[in-house]
């Protein structure tokens, strides 16, 4: 939101500035008309840039998303493997050794 207002403010600026100075200017038409031009063109590459910026930000925090999610993804499949093999060794024991188990501990 915050960049979206320095933008808004950014081209107020631009045609607050290019209006006073169409209605100042010291300079012929031709010249002012370059003028504007130019300023038209910076305005436009600043909004170029600034986009450039945005996309490649959203780009990496979706990666991060994505490895993080992985991440998560890989802990609770090793979890419930864990659990599973837990649940094997305890019911694959015969009782004389799940009350030898029980009996040790």
């Amino acid at each position: 939101m915050e960049d979206n207002n320095k933008l808004a403010y950014f081209f107020l600026g631009l045609g607050i500035g290019v209006g006073i100075g169409i209605l100042f200017a010291p300079k012929s038409g031709e010249e002012t008309r370059q003028l504007i031009k130019s300023k038209a063109d910076e305005g436009r590459e600043y909004v170029k840039r600034r986009t450039e910026e945005v996309r490649q930000s959203a780009s990496e925090l979706v990666e991060k998303g994505k490895e993080a999610i992985s991440r998560q993804r890989e802990h609770l499949a090793a979890a419930v493997e864990a659990g599973k093999q837990a649940y094997r060794e305890a019911v694959g024991r015969p009782p004389e050794a799940k009350a030898e188990g029980e009996a040790q501990s």
